[in-house]
């Protein structure tokens, strides 16, 4: 695979036919993973030695996100190498000591889902189109992140210091557990699945209403109230693995999920597919022309593709 091409990869800039041609060839043997792994490091250490670390205060900074999404194949990365991809930046916070404190942000773009390691031990898996800011050393009373998009979170236990997840509508708290929050601001959306321990959810605009969630249950907020319902399928939660899964899930999340999948916007022009319920699992790799012909099985629709502008229209 020429330098060149990977390179382009990623800085975000390859095309979307060079992108396929790049995880064909990642697929072919694991040589080529490896070879990939090491362009990668080299361009890391490009970044870091040509961007200076960018600390200021926290009312000015904007976050900052590529500028343009690509695919990646859930490679398993530690915080630091998130920095050097250039999804994260540093910031200054206060502390309630009043000591400043350095915050990282990393940013996700479409198409892409990150792993990392906080600073405590936690593991999280990070979706395409999340953001999620932390301090690099928690203190001695809390840790807290502030989320928006989805992730999957494996705490590591600590009593003396309850994990808050904060959202733009809800908190999460924990001690130490597995669950998995989607909380897309632009999509108006919260829900938490837990799948061990136990958290605490309560909304931000009334504490009081708050839940304690038993595993293999969900909560969810609706009309400004918390709900819950009792869990038996977690396959939609397997992003993780490259997978989109659904289950008698409405055309529009369908086309949502594929959205945030694939780094592109679908419009959908015939309405009558809105009617129906979906139900289908594809891996991420296998593309979004495999994903529709699929779906086509079910239903009559026909799409057309604009690859130039990334959209794709459901007629």
């Amino acid at each position: 695979m020429e330098k060149e091409l990977l390179y382009k990869f990623f800085a975000g800039t390859a095309t979307l036919e060079e992108k396929e041609r790049i995880m064909q060839w990642m697929e072919l043997a694991p040589e080529n993973k490896q070879v990939f792994l090491k362009e990668r490091k080299l361009y890391n250490a490009i970044l870091l030695n040509s961007e200076p670390v960018q600390v200021q205060d926290t009312e000015k900074q904007k976050q900052r996100r590529m500028p343009s999404t690509f695919m990646l194949r859930f490679l398993r990365i530690a915080a630091m190498i998130v920095i050097a991809f250039g999804l994260g930046y540093f910031s200054q916070i206060t502390r309630e000591s009043d000591e400043p404190v350095a915050m990282q942000t990393i940013s996700v773009p479409a198409g892409q889902c990150v792993n990392l390691t906080l600073p405590d031990g936690s593991n999280i898996w990070l979706n395409a189109q999340t953001t999620i800011q932390y301090p690099v050393s928690f203190n001695k009373q809390k840790r807290q992140v502030k989320l928006d998009g989805e992730a999957y979170f494996e705490v590591a236990k600590d009593a003396k210091r309850p994990f808050i997840v904060n959202t733009k509508e809800c908190s999460v708290e924990v001690l130490g557990t597995k669950f998995n929050v989607d909380a897309y601001s632009s999509r108006d959306k919260f829900e938490t699945v837990l799948m061990e321990g136990s958290v605490k959810v309560s909304l931000c605009s009334n504490p009081s209403e708050a839940i304690l969630l038993k595993p293999n249950n969900r909560v969810y907020r609706s009309n400004g109230r918390l709900l819950t319902e009792q869990m038996d399928n977690y396959e939609r939660y397997r992003w993780k693995e490259g997978l989109i899964c659904f289950q008698n899930e409405p055309f529009r999340v369908v086309m949502e999920d594929f959205e945030k999948f694939y780094g592109l916007k679908i419009v959908v022009n015939n309405q009558k597919v809105t009617k129906y319920l979906y139900t289908g699992k594809f891996k991420q790799t296998d593309g979004i022309d495999y994903a529709l012909s699929l779906l086509q099985k079910n239903i009559h629709f026909t799409y057309l593709r604009d690859r130039e502008n990334h959209v794709v229209y459901i007629n």
